[in-house]
């Protein structure tokens, strides 16, 4: 410690500022790399059944602990067309949502605890912090690419089905 003070006062007060920012800009970085590092989410087939008879296969990232559905799919770029993530809030209530850190475009599919579809958010902003409700007591809520619901014809009403809504094996 004693030669990196030694050292410091031999700088000039320009060198030791620009030193100083630089350490400042490391510790920034290793803080930020932390803050995005992404939590593991293990994955699970699901299906929705739509009113007609059509069904629609996708394999979902599951948010099941706070700290997986606080970043939800936060800092991700792309998610492929028949992915999303299904978030269990463990009991039914008014949920509530967001878009902080979401760099793409979702729909939210807002699921009763029997796997129905009781409100659909289509094309959620990314970034925007305004608040997504459930509009009513839900357990579930599955977020799939922006449009996906319209494209495939899911409304409220469709069922989802999946072994962590416990309506399928």
């Amino acid at each position: 410690m004693r030669g990196l003070t030694r050292t410091i006062s031999t700088l000039g007060k320009s060198a030791t500022r620009a030193l100083f920012l630089f350490l400042a800009m490391i510790l920034t970085l290793s803080f930020s790399a932390e803050t995005h590092a992404q939590l593991r989410f293990d994955k699970q087939p699901l299906t929705i059944e739509t009113k007609a008879g059509q069904r629609y296969a996708f394999t979902v990232e599951l948010a099941l602990d706070s700290g997986q559905r606080q970043q939800g799919l936060m800092f991700r770029e792309k998610m492929e067309p028949d992915a999303g993530m299904l978030f269990d809030f463990d009991e039914a209530r008014e949920i509530s949502m967001w878009m902080r850190n979401t760099l793409i475009p979702l729909d939210m599919l807002f699921i009763g605890e029997d796997g129905t579809i009781r409100h659909i958010h289509a094309g959620a902003v990314p970034h925007s912090e305004a608040i997504i409700s459930s509009e009513g007591p839900v357990k579930f809520v599955l977020e799939l690419n922006g449009g996906e619901a319209a494209r495939r014809n899911i409304a409220v009403g469709d069922r989802v089905l999946s072994r962590q809504i416990g309506n399928t094996k």
